[in-house]
């Protein structure tokens, strides 16, 4: 009997399994398209650069949306920096944030550096970690995060205890962090929209934290678990 063929992959030309593998092994590994297009040919598969890059914008933001449930909550201490990522041949600002065991909450892609900017990615921060207010909030000593976090705890957004706490050394972890996202982009070769950014920087981030063991009930290190996890969220799996 035939298998009903899930309406997300509907009309595409390859097997669900196939674009999940290419999907997959370009967020998780430092290759370009063109590797993968010379991957699939060694195993017979005739699959053009372009096309790979289509599914990577088609499904990475869904796997980023899908995974969401699935993820632990972070605890209430926060840490939040900025790194730079160029769009369209600008230099744009990636607002990230972990809790103080390097558990990715959220990222922001911004072109302004600045307190309206610091204030919002909070604010999505917080949605996205189901409630969750942070105790305090790390910071690299930039001059915007004081003000956002007065402007959050005066509208009740933060609890009033909540303390920024500008000490470098503390955002280490952030910074390690940085590294399994930014050396993609660097293989990748930096992003031609804002669009093509976010939804592929999604995929980043998610497989990032598939990696990390933030799901509950996968553990880190066990490879072919994310492997097997990642083609349920798709509804490939075997």
């Amino acid at each position: 009997m035939r298998k009903t063929r899930s309406a997300l992959f509907h009309g595409r030309h390859f097997q669900d399994h196939v674009i999940v593998l290419c999907v997959r092994w370009y967020l998780r590994y430092c290759l370009t398209l063109r590797d993968l297009e010379e991957m699939m040919a060694e195993r017979g598969l005739g699959v053009d650069h372009s096309t790979i890059g289509r599914w990577v914008l088609r499904y990475a933001p869904e796997l980023h949306k899908r995974i969401r449930q699935d993820t632990r909550n972070p605890n209430r201490s926060w840490r939040v920096d900025e790194t730079y990522v160029r769009v369209g041949g600008h230099w744009t600002y990636l607002y990230r944030a972990v809790d103080s065991t390097g558990e990715t909450i959220d990222f922001l892609l911004s072109p302004k550096r600045d307190a309206v900017a610091a204030k919002h990615f909070l604010q999505m921060a917080m949605w996205r970690a189901g409630g969750v207010r942070p105790r305090v909030i790390n910071v690299d000593g930039h001059a915007a995060y004081p003000q956002a976090i007065r402007e959050l705890k005066a509208s009740g957004e933060l609890g009033p205890q909540c303390h920024c706490r500008p000490t470098p050394y503390l955002n280490n972890v952030l910074e390690q962090d940085h590294r399994f996202v930014k050396k993609r982009m660097a293989a990748s070769l930096w992003f031609r929209s804002i669009e093509g950014a976010l939804r592929t920087i999604a995929g980043y981030e998610a497989m990032n934290v598939i990696r990390k063991g933030q799901i509950r009930w996968l553990a880190k290190g066990d490879v072919l678990g994310q492997v097997h996890y990642i083609e349920q969220v798709f509804g490939v799996a075997a």
